[in-house]
């Protein structure tokens, strides 16, 4: 076509711009969805995408992805993205949306994800009113898993697991979940629509829009059940599962309105904004005057690029954990960004355990420690699990006499000692933790003595144990110091 006949043409469709250039989930399709043909979600994301873009919210929506068919909505949708555990979509959308109150925060779920597991939280999210958007696509089985029965599956409708059709007697009902929160008084706006032919689908768009506005206008919690086809598990074409939706699943699930209070409905008024960050050590009682600044090397780390990443990782009953919460807490006193996330087994003692400790100057995305700076292996088993994990240029502290040859990297530094034996001279071996944390907080000195000193005695109750766990710190500090002695004796 020539540029003068395309200027005589207007593009009345296109891609929306809240979906990125090109989806990267696989090399070789970037050009399209992981969407079975004739699947609900494609038609979903659009009519979604379309009022992000009509809305002009783009640069302000964060949407929490679900467990299930539609969890690749961070691959698709070009905005904040958040995945959520399976169900747990409304608590985070309701944490983003109260902590950041200016964003449009939206939770997509699938029937299995909100209904089943989700549907406490779903529930009380509704309750509460929170001003969030929930996009709720219902095909009435799981589909990812294998087509098993789903909480709003029909009755008499087949299912790995009703192979007989579905029965009240031993799977109960269909759960309606439009109508069941419509019963609550906090809802501004719920509705049902489907995907059964145009007209629905046209319906449908103006839902979801509607849905999203709703936030945008501040007037609290809405909701948008999409009744959708799934023609893989319905083992149906694309046309005959579009036509199922309309002439079966409705009878079901009737379409319509089940609450709208827009009309009458007020803005919800924002939350008060939080203390600024130097009333916090007030708040808490944390007394800061006086702290030491620290040496010069503790200043050279204190940049605002401060990232420590620290895995902790032993058998329970080795102080795991409480060496990550003194850090943790050493860097709360020291106002620092802190996150710690304890992993441990059902064993009390014996067990495997570990932590993730984070330490920044700037806000933490993740409390998660896939690739620490240091690692703190206090057992050869925790050793040879994460020690491949460490960054390059990062530490491992190993309890152990000799580090193991076959688990040497020549990039990164190692700190191999009996750290638990050391305890045992200074009075109890169960301080090794502290004397591998002293050996921590000398090589990476981003913590003033007095902040981790006032971490040990919250945490430790007991006079004795802070006496022992003071001198544990110390030794372990003179470890490190002594290991460069040796090197520099070396060279």
């Amino acid at each position: 076509m020539s540029s003068e006949m395309a200027s005589e043409y207007a593009v009345s469709h296109g891609k929306a711009k809240a979906f990125y250039e090109r989806y990267e989930r696989k090399e070789e399709l970037q050009h399209q969805t992981h969407f079975c043909p004739g699947c609900g979600h494609g038609q979903v994301h659009k009519m979604l995408a379309k009022a992000i873009d009509e809305l002009g919210i783009q640069n302000r929506t964060i949407l929490v992805g679900p467990v299930g068919c539609g969890v690749f909505t961070y691959n698709y949708f070009d905005v904040g993205n958040i995945s959520a555990a399976h169900g747990r979509a409304p608590a985070v959308a309701t944490g983003v949306k109260r902590s950041r109150p200016e964003s449009i925060v939206i939770g997509y779920q699938g029937d299995g994800d909100l209904a089943a597991i989700g549907s406490a939280e779903i529930l009380h999210a509704a309750n509460r009113g929170e001003n969030i958007t929930v996009i709720f696509v219902n095909n009435a089985i799981y589909s990812m898993t294998g087509g098993q029965s789903a909480p709003t599956t029909l009755l008499g409708q087949k299912t790995t697991t009703t192979p007989d059709g579905r029965h009240t007697a031993t799977e109960g009902y269909p759960l309606h979940v439009s109508e069941l929160l419509a019963t609550l008084e906090a809802p501004v706006y719920i509705e049902r629509v489907g995907l059964g032919d145009n007209k629905q689908i046209a319906q449908a768009t103006r839902a979801v829009r509607r849905t999203v506005e709703n936030q945008v206008r501040g007037l609290g919690f809405s909701m948008v059940e999409v009744l959708s086809p799934c023609p893989t598990i319905f083992k149906m074409t694309p046309v005959e599962a579009q036509r199922w939706v309309r002439d079966v699943m409705e009878k079901t699930f009737p379409l319509g309105v089940f609450r709208d209070r827009t009309k009458d409905a007020q803005p919800r008024q924002l939350p008060e904004a939080g203390p600024a960050l130097e009333e916090i050590p007030r708040i808490l009682g944390v007394d800061i005057e006086g702290l030491p600044e620290g040496n010069a090397h503790a200043m050279e780390h204190a940049a605002e690029e401060l990232d420590l990443r620290v895995r902790v990782a032993g058998f329970g009953g080795q102080g795991v954990l409480l060496l990550g919460e003194v850090l943790a807490e050493a860097g709360l006193d020291a106002g620092l960004e802190v996150s710690w996330l304890p992993s441990y087994g059902p064993e009390i003692r014996s067990g495997t355990s570990n932590c993730h400790v984070r330490l920044a100057r700037q806000p933490i995305d993740s409390p998660l420690v896939t690739q620490p700076t240091v690692l703190v292996a206090m057992n050869e088993p925790s050793l040879r699990k994460f020690h491949s994990s460490v960054r390059p240029g990062g530490w491992i502290l190993y309890n152990g006499e000799t580090f193991p040859s076959d688990c040497g990297r020549e990039d990164v530094h190692v700190l191999a000692h009996s750290f638990t034996r050391v305890a045992d001279e200074l009075g109890d071996a169960r301080a090794g933790n502290m004397v591998m944390l002293g050996a921590l907080l000398e090589i990476t000195a981003v913590l003033p003595e007095a902040s981790i000193d006032a971490a040990l005695r919250r945490l430790v109750k007991s006079p004795k144990w802070v006496a022992l766990d003071e001198r544990a710190l110390a030794r372990g500090r003179e470890l490190y110091r002594e290991s460069l002695q040796e090197v520099g004796h070396e060279s």
